[in-house]
């Protein structure tokens, strides 16, 4: 007889769910004619006992007794195309050699620390790549127990986000992830076997320790799954969210003959015919398939992927990948999905980031549902970040001549979205600065400091051009985000094939060097991030242009907080040369504490203000007073109302 239905009810979930004596186990599989569950606990064979039962819209169902945690199984499925082995596309967790599905209990010792995802105009987010960020292991990638260990270094920069790359399955040991197979299972190259946990533990313990916190048992971070749930934990106990970057656009690049591709065996498969493949239409995007937005099934898998991050990894936000490609080739069904979706999770965990990534930028997906938008609340810039470029790429360049502040000053309202926080502005990210992968890959750049001095980023040059750089990005309105390695003036592009080009790995021995170069810039970084904190005004949405001038190389703009005031003033030059008694307009008269000079990361005495202005000129550049500035060559600085 097949499986009893003990324990099954109409809210049963989905995959493999541990109750009383055993298990549960659901799938979607309608051209399927039967499913059995092949498991550790019934010898892997095909049992009578472990046959599911028809539920009804094309979804099987039953229970089994005597599964327990870490249990190992795969779906037999009988399909018109012949039996075969599945992965179960709800899989918590995968093993190797031959990737089979793991049952795993949902529990983890987490730390009630009253953590709460940050107001997300107070993000500052650091996205990262978990197999290149921190490699300690020789010739194995980085692992999310790796980068728990610089968890301190990013509590310390004053990143409050952490926006992890996809560690979702993905064929292989490397990969920018976004070629994902088993939407819920973190990738197996990113744990760390039983047998190498031992120094882990001490340091993830060593971590719960300073926070006089319960340490975690070995158990505890048996398989990735708890070790991300670990990473998470020990984020959220320092004071860092984290958010996830899920694929929705498209999955795979290869498939498995035991993946969701043809999931329910149906034919098709070899030629293919594309809608019979279940999950996906005959779109491909980058290599990979593009979801079917036109199935309810499909649709609510994605939406029970985001649900399953949120509640039993407690993430704190998603930035969702090419949302353009899902309205661009979902055969109209891709907008709506969008909307339904962030209602979804609007309504299921208020106050959770929904980031999205828009090419070209399209303000409308940061609309309300009821006003025709998608619902998110943030989107990517790319203004700022080629302004930013042209600038530097120009004052690169030897001489005096001009460069395009007006067109940099021009980009840093963010004046066509709603609100300007929703804007999340880079100067790097994991598409632009990547090592080309071929000849043909044309659209990578290279790194702020090799920019700024393509000749030497270290130099006088490339330290002081990208100090002004990244300044902008922490000053201007919007959510800034900066790559790894971006805080300490790190100038390769980077590659996800960490074997094949260890030379591409992050620079962390620099910060330790007797050229105090890295150090310096780190500290830049930080200090100037310490200065969003207390100066609300770089949070707020008030903005308005002063003054850009492009021979001399100067721009300027005010920010305050609407209603309140607290004013700011930021100049920055990229000139070569210092400017004695420059008049700039001011909001209003009087003294102006000079809070923050770029030049004080320099060996040398800097140049500047003195640690304040007087603002007694007459009105100026559209203000009502005006003050004489020096401004240091390559600077930044920062005056708030005295």
């Amino acid at each position: 007889m097949p499986a009893t239905l003990n324990h099954i009810t109409p809210q049963t979930a989905l995959g493999a769910n541990l109750v009383p004596g055993g298990a549960t186990f659901k799938v979607w599989a309608p051209n399927a004619t039967a499913v059995h569950v092949r498991g550790s606990f019934n010898g892997f064979t095909i049992r009578d006992d472990a046959l599911l039962v028809g539920a009804g819209g094309g979804y099987w169902h039953g229970y089994i007794a005597n599964v327990t945690d870490f249990d190992t199984y795969k779906y037999w499925i009988t399909g018109p195309a012949g039996p075969g082995l599945k992965r179960d596309p709800y899989a918590r967790e995968l093993r190797e050699p031959n990737w089979d599905c793991v049952v795993r209990a949902t529990s983890f010792p987490w730390h009630e620390t009253g953590f709460r995802t940050p107001a997300f105009h107070n993000l500052v987010i650091y996205q990262l790549h978990v197999g290149a960020f921190y490699t300690p292991r020789p010739g194995h990638t980085g692992c999310f127990l790796d980068v728990a260990d610089k968890i301190t270094e990013l509590a310390g920069l004053g990143v409050t986000a952490i926006q992890l790359m996809p560690i979702q399955e993905f064929p292989g040991d490397f990969s920018l992830g976004y070629n994902g197979t088993d939407y819920f299972s973190p990738e197996m190259a990113y744990g760390v076997d039983d047998a190498d946990l031992a120094p882990y533990l001490a340091r993830a313990n060593q971590l719960l320790a300073a926070r006089n916190l319960a340490p975690y048992t070995l158990v505890d971070l048996k398989g990735e799954m708890n070790q991300l749930k670990a990473l998470i934990d020990l984020c959220h106990v320092h004071g860092l969210a984290v958010v996830l970057d899920l694929v929705f656009n498209h999955a795979g690049g290869s498939f498995g003959e035991q993946s969701i591709w043809f999931f329910d065996r149906q034919l098709g498969a070899e030629v293919p015919i594309w809608f019979n493949s279940l999950y996906f239409s005959d779109r491909s995007w980058a290599g990979g398939v593009v979801f079917n937005f036109k199935s309810d099934p499909v649709r609510a898998y994605l939406i029970d992927n985001t649900r399953f991050f949120l509640d039993e990894y407690r993430v704190d936000g998603f930035r969702f990948d090419e949302v353009s490609v899902i309205d661009r080739e979902s055969y109209g069904r891709g907008w709506d999905f969008c909307q339904a979706m962030t209602g979804t999770l609007r309504f299921h965990r208020p106050g959770k980031l929904l980031h999205a990534e828009y090419w070209n930028v399209n303000p409308t997906v940061v609309k309300d549902v009821a006003d025709g938008g998608a619902g998110f609340d943030t989107t990517m810039t790319d203004g700022p970040r080629i302004a930013v470029r042209n600038v530097l790429q120009a004052a690169s360049v030897p001489g005096d001549h001009s460069v395009p502040m007006g067109a940099l000053l021009s980009q840093l309202g963010l004046d066509y979205l709603r609100a300007r926080w929703r804007g999340v502005n880079s100067l790097e990210n994991h598409d632009l600065v990547l090592r080309p992968k071929s000849e043909d890959d044309h659209d990578r750049m290279e790194r702020i400091a090799r920019v700024a001095d393509s000749n030497d980023s270290h130099s006088w040059w490339g330290r002081s051009r990208s100090r002004v750089a990244n300044g902008l990005l922490l000053t201007m309105p919007g959510i800034p985000m900066l790559f790894m390695g971006q805080e300490f003036l790190e100038d390769k592009q980077w590659s996800d094939d960490v074997p094949g080009h260890p030379e591409l790995l992050l620079y962390w021995a620099g910060l330790a060097a007797a050229d105090p170069t890295m150090r310096n810039f780190r500290n830049f970084i930080r200090e100037l991030i310490q200065l969003r904190w207390r100066q609300a005004a770089l949070r707020g949405e008030g903005f308005s242009p002063i003054h850009a001038h492009d021979q001399n190389r100067v721009l300027a703009f005010q920010r305050w907080v609407p209603g309140v005031g607290e004013d700011i003033v930021v100049v920055a030059s990229f000139a070569n040369r210092t400017w004695f008694g420059y008049q700039l307009g001011f909001p209003r008269g009087g003294r102006w504490l000079e809070v923050f000079n770029s030049e004080a990361y320099e060996t040398y005495a800097p140049q500047g203000n003195g640690g304040e202005v007087q603002a007694n000129g007459g009105p100026m550049h559209g203000l009502s007073a005006s003050a004489f500035l020096t401004i240091p060559a390559n600077s930044l600085l920062v005056f708030r109302a005295g």
